[in-house]
């Protein structure tokens, strides 16, 4: 950000409109005509910049930082250096992030890549899919019969839209997307390189048929705000459908298989794989590379660690984590235990292992 390449840079705003965007305290008031034009790191921030402090980690490079200004709470103001201006606030990077919204709005939804403002003339839509007014298509993108995209939305250059899907107002669809069997609310942002709608992993063994491929014949239902990272993939349902609740926000290269369902306002880190029809409730976090077994259940408000492995239903509210996961507490006591085993019985365990 101390080197804004690709986005508009800001307009120069003083301390006092910030302090009073922010609702921090400008603790030295005359600083309040001095101005800002960007955000940047504690590390790369020059006298132009604003900065924020909320890690004690980076205490050193509070004490050395070459920022203008910095939010930062009443606890770690006397470290701030001198010549920068402080800006107090209980909460630093909850207002430091405000402030980027208000600055770099365009980067919180990618528009056209090639600034069009209706649909490419390399752009193939069939004659019965239906655009509504404010469409913009990118280049080398193809609408497939009978879809419908509604207003404000952008697909993006080679993004594929299969044959009645339907996408509603205010979305964005990533370059290189292809979308077949789903139905979309408003204001999703997909980013590039999703696949959504192709078949699951339906196959079964019988004795003398072998491998059979179930037909997938159910449907991807994504509901209004959802945020879909670059790479994902959501099969579509076999017999029901796949759906993702309202709010939920999913990272990169995640793969959600068929039947899921997964609640509002869940929270998906990157890497994560969700076997065929398990249940996620309403406000769920999952850390990065969880994987979960298929016909699971995990409770509303349940969190489950990074690079756990889920066999088992969760609670509502649970804390899991581990390989197997299990609730904290016990995860954490059964390694401590572990560890005091191995520690005690190392004379006896020397040499083991080699060869």
């Amino acid at each position: 950000m101390a080197q804004p390449t690709f986005f508009e840079q800001p307009r120069a705003s003083t301390l006092a409109e910030i302090a009073e965007l922010t609702q921090a305290h400008l603790v030295d008031g005359s600083r309040g005509v001095l101005t800002v034009r960007g955000l940047a790191s504690l590390d790369e921030a020059g006298p132009m910049h604003l900065t924020f402090f909320d890690n004690i980690k980076y205490l050193d490079q509070l004490r050395s930082t070459k920022a203008g200004a910095c939010l930062v709470s009443s606890r770690f103001e006397s470290d701030v250096p001198r010549q920068v201006a402080v800006l107090r606030t209980e909460q630093p990077f909850r207002e430091f992030v405000k402030l980027a919204r208000e600055f770099y709005n365009s980067a919180l939804r990618q528009q056209s890549w090639f600034g069009n403002q209706g649909i490419a003339s390399s752009a193939i839509v069939d004659d019965t899919a239906h655009l509504e007014d404010g469409v913009i298509v990118d280049p080398l993108a193809v609408i497939g019969p009978n879809a419908q995209i509604g207003s404000g939305t952008v697909i993006g250059a080679g993004a594929v839209i299969g044959s009645g899907v339907t996408i509603g107002r205010d979305c964005n669809v990533g370059a290189r997307t292809a979308i077949q069997y789903a139905m979309i609310g408003n204001n999703v942002v997909i980013h590039p390189g999703c696949s959504i709608g192709q078949d699951g992993y339906g196959f079964v063994s019988f004795e003398r048929d072998g491998r059979m491929k179930v037909p997938q014949t159910g449907r991807v239902l994504i509901q209004n705000d959802v945020e879909i990272g670059a790479g994902t993939t959501i099969d579509r349902g076999s017999l029901r459908d796949t759906v993702i609740g309202e709010g939920t926000k999913i990272d990169n290269q995640v793969q959600i298989g068929h039947n899921v369902t997964i609640g509002r306002h869940c929270l998906l880190a990157a890497q994560i794989g969700l076997a065929g029809s398990l249940t996620i409730g309403d406000n769920v976090a999952l850390g990065a590379k969880v994987g979960v077994n298929n016909h699971i259940h995990i409770g509303d408000g349940a969190e489950v660690t990074a690079m756990s492995a889920v066999k088992d239903n969760i609670p509502a509210g649970g804390r899991w984590g581990g390989y197997f996961a299990k609730p904290t507490r016990q995860w954490f006591r059964e390694i401590v235990a572990v560890e005091r085993l191995v520690s005690h019985g190392s004379a006896d365990l020397k040499g083991e292992g080699r060869d």
